[in-house]
């Protein structure tokens, strides 16, 4: 069993950036692609980036490349999500979770944080 704990998020200007991170407890996260998520409210959930097991692989969806990056420290048991050039769209809870990750993205075994907000405002 793994506990995943989000941290990071915040009040942030457009054009600004922000590192999320996902830090596991009870398992090494290095057993899971790990993904994050984020839901807007009255949107949707949506699937943003991963980072497979092996560390070999990320994805990340269209409205974010270039902009964020997902990266892995297996030492820290923690995995990060660099986000840069926020933009308002980007508002929403941000949370991790273990994710299928090589094949698209979809939650698997049920590990979940609680989230963190993150809110691009002037």
């Amino acid at each position: 069993q793994v506990q995943l704990q989000e941290s990071g998020g915040g009040l942030v200007q457009p054009g600004g950036s922000l590192r999320l991170s996902c830090e596991g407890s009870g398992s090494p996260l290095s057993a899971f692609n790990i993904g994050w998520y984020r839901q807007a409210p009255g949107k949707a959930r949506e699937a943003v980036s991963c980072i497979s097991i092996r560390n070999d692989f990320t994805r990340y969806a269209d409205s974010v490349k270039g902009r964020f990056t997902v990266s892995r420290d297996t030492a820290r048991n923690t995995v990060y999500l660099q986000m840069s050039n926020l933009q308002p769209e980007d508002t929403a809870v941000y949370f991790c979770a273990t994710t299928t990750c090589y094949d698209g993205m979809d939650e698997r075994y049920g590990y979940r944080g609680q989230g963190t907000q993150v809110i691009v405002s002037s």
